[in-house]
């Protein structure tokens, strides 16, 4: 940890700080203090931001009332899983409320549940996501990668986030190919940059890249240089001996 005496104030251990504005306090979960605009620590920092100093955070949960049609959502969410006999703590791990956002936070093995669950509810009727992202975290340790789906339902025209965690050393999540067939692609590309294996897939492989690419380009850890030319020598297979993906 840094503090005012070598790389500068972090305004988010001293509050009483007033070097940079928009301070956001102690909410949540700290899993790392950056220095420099962008964290670089093998270099002179050029962006004039050299002596920043600040808390990375996740959110922490939220405590109700969430506020608005937000709380009906989770009540609702809550009620169909104990109809299914599933405990709600045994499904979702928090609820986040964030820059008025609503995310769940959903343990890994009952995703496809509480999928179908948002999807099917009429309460809910979450009928559409609109795809997934991948997120790195190096320092989050035991989660490091995170998966993050979009939903909306168009019934009630509302729009909120599951999120889904898993290690570096065991990255598989569930597919929700099966619930919301449009993630077939959007899973494709988080496995492509992310390396997150989503099980059940119908044919997952590589979109972006080449097939014999090696790492994930959109890691925090993957080199930002020196990496050389893969391209060389590659050749375009004619139409009738490319892959097929149906």
């Amino acid at each position: 940890m840094s503090d005012a005496n070598d790389h500068g104030v972090n305004p988010e251990k001293d509050l009483s700080a007033s070097n940079l504005p928009g301070q956001r306090g102690q909410g949540g979960e700290e899993i790392r203090v950056q220095r420099g605009m962008f964290g670089a620590n093998n270099g002179g920092d050029t962006s004039g931001y050299g002596g920043l100093v600040r808390s990375v955070r996740l959110p922490g949960p939220a405590t109700r009332p969430y506020g608005g049609w937000f709380d009906e959502v989770a009540d609702e969410l809550e009620g169909a899983l104990e109809e299914q006999g599933l405990l709600p703590e045994n499904a979702i791990e928090k609820t986040v409320v964030d820059r008025d956002e609503l995310t769940f936070h959903i343990e890994r093995e009952h995703l496809v549940r509480v999928a179908r669950t948002l999807r099917d509810d009429p309460a809910l009727r979450f009928e559409l996501c609109t795809g997934v992202s991948g997120v790195h975290f190096p320092n989050d340790k035991g989660r490091e990668l995170h998966a993050v789906y979009h939903l909306r339902s168009i019934t009630h025209n509302r729009l909120i986030r599951l999120e889904v965690s898993c290690p570096d050393s065991d990255p598989h999540i569930p597919s929700l190919f099966s619930v919301y067939p449009t993630n077939d692609w959007h899973e494709r590309e988080t496995y492509d940059f992310f390396g997150i294996v989503f099980d059940g897939h119908p044919a997952l492989t590589r979109i972006m890249m080449p097939d014999d690419w090696q790492g994930f380009p959109q890691r925090k850890d993957y080199p930002l240089g020196g990496i050389p030319v893969e391209y060389k020598g590659a050749q375009i297979p004619a139409p009738d001996q490319r892959r097929s993906y149906s």
